[in-house]
């Protein structure tokens, strides 16, 4: 079997490490975005750079599977994410014979929000990260306002519903959570598509062995796992941001079971109907004073809606890393309120 050479190898494997730190980042930087955090620029340029090398990596594998060489500059050349994955699709995209590759191959081939959102990164990679100089200076190969199309797609996503969160600050941050996940999503399932060539081997062995310690977790990715995992942890935002819990004392004990004005009820997972938002399997939501909402988890206190949040400085559960984003909360606080 011809390998590739070896300082080749080790700088395939780093852009292939580089490419999937930089998509993850890139993930992670989206979850951050809130209400207070509209920097969409970072997770625009981490996404835009890890989607490019990721391709750029697997087609220079696809073509030394197929070819028994690698390709010239002149296979991978430009920035344009749309016209990288059609040379991917066209060329280095092969049938496993198992049915998730049709699945995966319907995916990338017809998905119109996969297409329209890695146009969106391609743009901002050719020219639109420097769309405001561009304006400035009266550039004549001006690219688009990136940042206007990713609010129009981000608009699609939203329902009545949704714009009535909005006004609610109780739950506002659960709105910009969905368009979060629901992009995640359409990206998860698109690096996973193309991280079971290596998984299955449809590369060749050096690309499987390549892409181990990066693409392998993603490509063992199915419908079940998108949208589940938290990114943010190793964003230097979210790292850097305090952590506002409170371990339940004795006395918390105390009061929650001799005071009349504290309200609590233990639900578990497993006999909540609709679809649990938590990774604990069970929760303690309690409402103080027929206002102050919260939830204890694993012996600790999370604040459910606003009012508690202030009150107590406490993080909500979604920020804490305690319950999935995406996911609402509005049942818990009707259920604490209700007591």
């Amino acid at each position: 079997m011809l390998e590739i050479e070896t300082r080749k190898y080790f700088a395939l494997l780093e852009e292939l490490e580089t490419s999937e730190k930089l998509i993850a980042l890139g993930f992670g930087e989206l979850q951050n975005i809130n209400p207070s955090n509209n920097f969409y620029f970072l997770p625009f340029q981490l996404l835009s750079q890890g989607f490019e090398r990721f391709m750029k990596a697997y087609i220079c594998l696809g073509h030394f599977h197929k070819c028994q060489n690698l390709p010239n500059a002149n296979h991978i050349w430009g920035h344009d994410l749309e016209k990288l994955l059609q040379k991917i699709v066209d060329n280095y995209f092969f049938d496993y014979e198992r049915h998730q590759f049709e699945l995966d191959n319907n995916f990338i081939r017809t998905n119109k929000d996969l297409k329209e959102l890695l146009a969106i990164l391609s743009e901002f990679g050719k020219l639109a990260r420097y769309y405001n100089f561009d304006l400035i200076t009266g550039n004549t190969k001006i690219g688009i306002n990136t940042r206007e199309k990713w609010s129009d797609f981000e608009n699609k996503i939203l329902d009545l519903e949704d714009y009535k969160k909005l006004a609610d600050l109780n739950l506002n941050h659960e709105v910009y959570q969905k368009i979060s996940t629901y992009i995640i999503i359409v990206f998860e399932r698109y690096v996973s598509a193309l991280s079971r060539q290596f998984i299955f081997k449809c590369l060749g062995e050096e690309a499987t062995s390549l892409s181990g310690t990066s693409f392998f977790n993603y490509g063992m990715l199915y419908e079940k796992d998108f949208g589940m995992k938290d990114y943010r942890h190793e964003t230097t935002r979210y790292k850097e941001r305090p952590q506002k819990v409170h371990k339940r004392t004795m006395l918390d004990e105390v009061q929650r079971r001799t005071n009349p004005e504290y309200k609590s009820k233990k639900i578990l997972r497993s006999e909540y109907n609709e679809n649990w938002p938590f990774y604990a399997d069970e929760v303690i939501v309690e409402c103080r004073e027929s206002h102050w909402c919260i939830v204890t988890i694993k012996g600790f206190d999370y604040a459910l809606n606003g009012s508690a949040q202030n009150r107590y400085k406490l993080e909500n559960p979604h920020s804490a890393g305690m319950a999935i984003l995406g996911k609402s909360l509005s049942d818990f606080i009707k259920i604490a309120q209700e007591l």
